[in-house]
């Protein structure tokens, strides 16, 4: 199949950064072509969905195994939880903004303008679809040794994470054990552009706001709010302005 100079180039800058030389970079090619450009442009006639299903299949295989070989005592229900947490469409963006794929897409001229390079749901589904094209190319071993590259950051963070319980959880706890009253959460507001956006979150106790927080999702600005909730009653105990448990 015929490659223009430029198109090359990038695919060679994918290559580097991801560590990976294609023995077919037609592979990597078809990875890194979005639905919209065949759909919209009509200039050729495969893209990457395809790839991008065999992908996911492949990144939960290997993170899976991971997980299976270095955590023997973990049970199935938290795996499941960790596992999911590594192969989420945020993750996977991540991921895409390491190795450069959203600047390597073939896109619509539609999808270009409407800032498709910037979607996580685009990029993560090009990042799958990267792992899947590496899986064909040069089979699990390789497929493997990429997805472990950056899975296993994400696996520890997950289970440091599952090992602490959450603010929001904590918070619970320390409410229904002064028997405080009621707690819920309000959004208060969001800023910012759509592929990056900020929400804020107050926790009211009994109606009274007792924290606020900020985050890139609602569940971080809650966990943020209840952060600071905890905080704050935490000094009200210690001065004696809450009753101890």
């Amino acid at each position: 199949m015929f490659m223009d100079v430029k198109r090359r180039e990038k695919l060679e800058y994918v290559q580097s950064k991801i560590g990976y030389t294609f023995d077919d970079i037609t592979f990597l090619d078809i990875a890194l072509t979005h639905t919209s450009y065949v759909k919209g442009e009509g200039r050729r006639l495969t893209h990457n969905e395809r790839m991008e299903f065999l992908g996911d299949a492949v990144l939960e295989f290997c993170v899976s195994e991971f997980l299976y070989e270095n955590f023997p005592e973990m049970d199935e229900g938290t795996m499941t939880r960790i596992r999911a947490y590594t192969v989420c469409e945020s993750a996977l963006y991540e991921v895409s903004k390491m190795f450069g794929i959203g600047e390597a897409l073939l896109l619509s001229h539609g999808e270009e303008h409407s800032g498709g390079r910037r979607k996580p749901s685009i990029c993560s589904d090009a990042t799958e679809a990267v792992i899947g094209a590496i899986f064909l190319d040069g089979g699990i071993k390789n497929a493997k040794s990429f997805v472990l590259s950056f899975a296993t950051e994400f696996v520890y963070k997950a289970v440091k994470m599952a090992s602490t319980k959450d603010y929001k959880t904590l918070l619970q706890e320390k409410i229904q054990s002064t028997h405080a009253g009621t707690l819920h959460y309000e959004l208060r507001g969001e800023k910012g552009p759509d592929h990056k956006k900020t929400f804020m979150m107050d926790v009211l106790l009994n109606n009274d706001v007792v924290g606020s927080g900020e985050g890139g999702s609602k569940q971080e600005a809650g966990q943020q709010a209840a952060k600071a909730a905890l905080e704050f009653i935490n000094r009200g105990v210690n001065k004696g302005e809450i009753n101890k448990a």
